[in-house]
């Protein structure tokens, strides 16, 4: 069988894990697979330079995966649901698509007791997906974000909304940060007045990007909170993609094993 092509697709893709998690993967099962990366600008083009460098499948990230969703010829019924892809396979010329963001980041959060409120700091394509199986879940989901055009969408599905004009701080039992902010600098991903007034208040916090000490997780541990970035979610999402890029041909476990050492050599 000739080699199959895989990559991931965002802006940034530099800092990413993804390649060497999947290729390690590869290299595990003897699977005739290469995994690498494509600093994707616009993500309308997601669709033709797929089939351009004739790939098998793809990881999408930040911040194309609503472009993923729109690239997509088939959707799982959960990527339908919450309109953001992350995971795309080709089979027979078509693209399927499908979210392992959301299953990802409730196994990483799942170490935490007595979570019930949580409030996200973001609401793009990876707050859509999460919020949504949260709430399935008995989650009780806020999104707190910089402008009002983000947030319709999730008003309309009746979640709690605000910017950081109408927003009044109150006790959640998790923040997270579901935004960029922090990932090639110190930028906080919400108004310092607003971070010190929520986090004495929180059991914890979480930052999807992974890899660095984020300014929010610094902050966080000021106020003493149990932290975690985004190493977890990136491990499970990528083991959730791997079966779809597979068929479904390995194990979880036996798949988490092989990946899990991208975390040491990195």
């Amino acid at each position: 069988m000739p080699k199959q092509l895989f990559a991931l697709f965002g802006n940034p893709v530099s800092h990413s894990k993804s390649p060497l998690m999947h290729n390690l993967a590869f290299k595990a099962f003897n699977y005739e697979g290469c995994y690498g990366r494509f600093l994707l600008e616009d993500g309308e083009k997601l669709k033709e330079t797929f089939f351009a460098l004739g790939l098998k499948g793809a990881n999408i990230t930040v911040p194309h995966k609503e472009a993923a969703y729109r690239a997509c010829d088939f959707l799982d019924p959960f990527a339908q649901k919450v309109g953001a892809v992350n995971t795309i396979v080709e089979h027979d010329g078509k693209l399927h698509g499908f979210n392992t963001d959301a299953p990802g980041f409730l196994k990483a959060i799942s170490e935490f007791d007595n979570i019930k409120s949580i409030l996200f700091l973001g609401a793009g394509g990876t707050a859509q997906s999460t919020s949504s199986l949260l709430r399935e879940k008995g989650h009780e989901v806020t999104l707190l974000n910089r402008s009002k055009e983000r947030l319709h969408r999730y008003e309309a599905e009746g979640f709690a909304t605000y910017t950081f004009e109408d927003f009044t701080p109150a006790a959640y039992d998790l923040i997270v940060n579901m935004t960029s902010a922090g990932l090639e600098d110190d930028t906080l991903p919400a108004p310092l007045e607003l971070l010190e007034q929520l986090l004495p208040q929180t059991k914890a916090c979480v930052d999807v990007i992974y890899g660095k000490e984020t300014a929010f997780l610094k902050l966080s541990k000021q106020y003493q909170k149990p932290t975690k970035d985004g190493s977890d979610m990136l491990l499970y999402q990528g083991v959730i993609a791997f079966e779809h890029f597979t068929d479904d041909a390995y194990g979880f476990e036996a798949i988490k094993t092989a990946m899990q050492k991208a975390f040491i050599l990195a």
